[in-house]
């Protein structure tokens, strides 16, 4: 694997027959001709078990990804980034702008998540349900096979001149590639803003949110551009985890491979001494990134397993068994046993774990509340002939759906007096509610800086939140002299 992905940092471009279809090589470039011009791939269409198992899968991750802003949970969206309030709604979680930390934890879990599944299964991922293969292949690609036709018949209009019915084709293919484009980026920005909220925006005037306008305009661009013409260059070009997987498969990670053993040499049916393998193509006029899979595998392949369906169906047609392109190790393919549990699945296991059991923990110490306390800005402290005085404002955040009331409570070793928010605070839905502090202590009983807790719980006393804050005043010595100056006994 690795040899092959350093062989494809430093191809030459790639050379394609008559008829326009790419002859891949381990020295080229499938996309790039001779004369460094791109070269427009037309996949041919498959059918088959993993191509069905595919599009089902592609189908629902659609469905949940336009229907994940309708299913309420808790009575928000089951993912609802707020960011106006800031709040993010998490499959009935409720976080608050200060809980953003916990995001380490699910970033992390993706990560080794993608380093586990990668080192067993290898790109799976890519072939299965990467946003780019979804789309691509299970809705635009699908739409240009509907109006152009094959392979063969997309590459003939390709080099056909411009006539009214091309012109036609090709015109309502890119309004409906529009179209899918804007579809998808209004789905996207309603995770950000609400459904409710998007329609309105979507029924006002372009001035009245201009600056949802400009995201979506640019976003549909975006999306219009990657689908229509970028394609495959994201994920041969752009995409990191194509390099990424080289560092984290091996001979023994399940990847889509060729029989060597079983199809060469290759030969004609019939052909004496042949191979399994009857040299149709097949399997590269289906390929996606346009790659000839019997060459080994290549950094290109995002394991769609269309080459699978493609040889099973030449192969069930030829009355020969299926399997010469299958679903296998490197290690298995060369007749050797595949080793499963190895030290990177351990180790990605391991970190795995416990990553998961730290962000149980994290999400396990979420509050239905938080709060607060902040110095009011000017003087640190005031000092008038009786008391020693520090103000502060505290912040009070209900995460709930409901309105909730808390109390605030101070604790201090020190005889303290506190001034506000003696009586409880009704805090509205997942509102906010911002109160003055005055904490004060005599001047005969002041003795210099000490710390005080705050505690913020809830009216049933389910949970409580505490902050610590110093209680700030001049040195205790000097206060005294200067009393003792006055005539003043305390």
């Amino acid at each position: 694997m690795n040899a092959a992905a350093s062989n494809s940092q430093n191809r030459l471009p790639a050379k394609a027959n008559a008829a326009g279809v790419p002859s891949p090589s381990l020295e080229s470039v499938t996309t790039i001709q001779a004369d460094g011009s791109r070269l427009f791939l037309h996949p041919a269409d498959v059918h088959g078990l993993f191509t069905t198992a595919r599009r089902l899968s592609a189908l629902g991750l659609m469905a949940v990804y336009i229907l994940l802003p309708w299913i309420k949970i808790g009575g928000y969206p089951a993912v609802f980034l707020d960011l106006a309030d800031r709040r993010f709604h998490l499959f009935g979680w409720t976080l608050a702008a200060q809980d953003l930390w916990l995001l380490f934890f699910l970033i992390s879990g993706l990560g080794f998540t993608l380093f586990f599944v990668t080192a067993l299964l290898g790109r799976i991922w890519c072939g299965w349900a990467c946003p780019q293969t979804v789309f691509l292949e299970h809705a635009f690609r699908r739409v240009e096979r509907w109006l152009e036709g094959s392979g063969l018949e997309r590459r003939a209009l390709d080099a056909a001149p411009w006539s009214a019915r091309k012109i036609i084709l090709r015109g309502l293919k890119h309004l409906i590639y529009l179209g899918f484009a804007a579809a998808i980026a209004h789905v996207f920005l309603s995770y950000f803003v609400s459904l409710p909220a998007l329609w309105s925006m979507m029924r006002a005037a372009p001035g009245a949110h201009g600056g949802a306008f400009l995201f979506i305009a640019a976003a549909t661009g975006v999306l219009y551009f990657n689908f229509a013409w970028f394609r495959e260059q994201l994920c041969i070009v752009i995409c990191p985890y194509g390099r990424l997987q080289s560092a984290l498969i091996d001979d023994h990670s399940l990847v889509i491979g060729y029989s060597v053993r079983r199809g060469e040499p290759r030969g004609r049916l019939g052909t004496r001494g042949a191979g399994d393998c009857v040299d149709c193509s097949r399997c590269v006029q289906v390929c996606p990134t346009g790659i000839d899979i019997r060459q080994g595998l290549q950094i290109e392949c995002i394991g769609c397993a269309a080459c699978i369906d493609a040889c099973d169906e030449v192969m069930h047609k030829i009355h020969r068994p299926a399997g010469l392109i299958r679903y296998a190790s490197q290690a298995s393919l060369a007749g050797r046993k595949t080793r499963w549990l190895r030290p990177r699945i351990f180790l990605y296991a391991v970190l795995l774990l416990a990553g998961s059991a730290a962000a149980a923990w994290a999400f396990s110490t979420l509050k239905p509340a938080s709060f607060g306390v902040t110095r009011l800005t000017g003087a640190p402290y005031f000092v008038d002939p009786d008391f020693v005085r520090n103000e502060y404002l505290v912040r009070l955040v209900n995460k709930q759906s409901s309105p909730a009331n808390f109390s605030v409570q101070i604790y201090s070793d020190a005889d303290i007096e506190q001034i506000g928010l003696t009586e409880p605070v009704t805090v509205p839905a997942l509102g906010e509610e911002v109160r003055p502090l005055v904490l004060r202590v005599s001047r005969a009983h002041y003795t210099g800086p000490f710390p005080v807790t705050i505690i913020l719980s809830d009216a049933p006393r389910t949970f409580y939140l505490e902050r610590t804050v110093n209680f700030l005043g001049p040195d205790a010595e000097l206060l005294q002299e200067e009393d003792h100056e006055k005539g003043i006994q305390r």
